[in-house]
């Protein structure tokens, strides 16, 4: 159903001036009952690019999603995408954007290539030209052998390439990817990185919701946190991990003992411990010479620690201290309905 967004009616909208912004979002405000799952947002996504939208489950990334693709109304503020209003230009943004959401919209019934010929002949075009757009997008999602195939009999990585193949079949100018990759094997997931990159090298934006921070980190051009409702954090990679810390000190602790010790005595420095593996990572700013400082305070008999290493700052440290939540990386469970 998601990708009948593509499908929508011709109709008359006004753009703005803004060219250069494919999403502009202001004050973005939705509750449910009593619960406000978003307290004012503010996004602006630059035509040709990549933002993805962390936060825990709950934080309001779904719910921000389908205020921009039309499929919902805010409660206030105001969105733009690609120069329409969402609220009050509702068919020419469907004309303009695709949204693949977190589980395959396809039909398993159909084979992979009469699922994208459908799609196409839905979108206005000829039948010869609908079945060349079909084995187009086939051959880029690297599914050329199995279009003639029922999608039933695909494996879960497939069903999700050819759902993003099927999302592209109106070359929109923005993309929705709701947690695209989940439960992918890797070669399914690098399939997706190189299709997306080659998308974003065409000029399409791209608006990515993922728990995968190694995603994140590689496919997008700016991250923004959310978390609570509001938007914590935005900017690059490199500087959301220098707002946080440039160094972490990882300890592994000698015995359990140790480990409670130790962690009671970092809480207050936004130290992250792990008690299955007894390690504990401390934010430090100076590299080498903070390091031997915290290692001659906390183990001057050198019995507490047995081993320790420093590494720069990654996204998990990012999310961690913004977040206050442990993200999942290989697995996670799906988000609530509101969020």
């Amino acid at each position: 159903m998601a990708h009948l967004l593509d499908v929508a009616a011709a109709g008359v909208g006004s753009p703005v001036a803004d060219a250069e912004a494919a999403i502009d979002a202001r004050e973005v405000r939705k509750s449910y009952g009593s619960v406000e799952v978003l307290r004012g947002v503010d996004l602006r996504v630059p035509r040709g690019s990549v933002l993805a939208l962390l936060g825990p489950n709950g934080a309001g990334k779904t719910t921000m999603v389908r205020i921009l693709s039309t499929l919902i109304l805010a409660d206030g503020g105001r969105a733009r995408v690609t120069g329409f209003d969402v609220a009050t230009d509702r068919r020419e943004v469907r004309r303009r954007i695709s949204l693949t959401g977190q589980y395959a919209a396809v039909d398993l019934l159909q084979t992979g290539a009469e699922n994208l010929v459908t799609l196409a002949r839905l979108r206005g075009l000829s039948r010869p030209a609908a079945r060349r757009r079909a084995a187009e997008l086939l051959e880029r999602f690297d599914l050329l052998e199995a279009g003639p195939r029922r999608v039933g009999t695909y494996s879960g990585g497939m069903r999700r390439r050819l759902d993003l193949a099927a999302s592209l079949v109106g070359d929109p100018e923005v993309i929705f990817l709701d947690e695209p990759t989940t439960g992918l094997d890797p070669r399914s997931r690098q399939t997706m990185w190189t299709a997306l990159g080659g998308l974003v090298a065409e000029g399409v934006t791209v608006v990515l919701t993922t728990q995968y921070l190694d995603e994140a980190d590689r496919l997008a051009d700016r991250i923004a946190v959310l978390d609570g409702g509001r938007i914590v954090a935005e900017g690059t990679g490199e500087q959301l991990k220098q707002r946080v810390s440039g160094k972490r000190l990882e300890l592994h602790a000698a015995s359990a003992e140790a480990f409670a010790d130790l962690k009671a005595r970092l809480t207050q420095r936004g130290a992250h411990a792990d008690a299955s593996e007894r390690t504990i990572a401390v934010p430090i700013g100076n590299g080498a010479a903070e390091a031997r400082a915290v290692l001659d305070e906390l183990d001057p008999t050198r019995a507490a620690i047995d081993d320790f290493a420093i590494r720069s700052a990654t996204l998990d440290d990012v999310f961690l201290a913004l977040t206050g939540q442990r993200v999942a990386r290989a697995a996670h469970d799906q988000e609530d309905s509101d969020g």
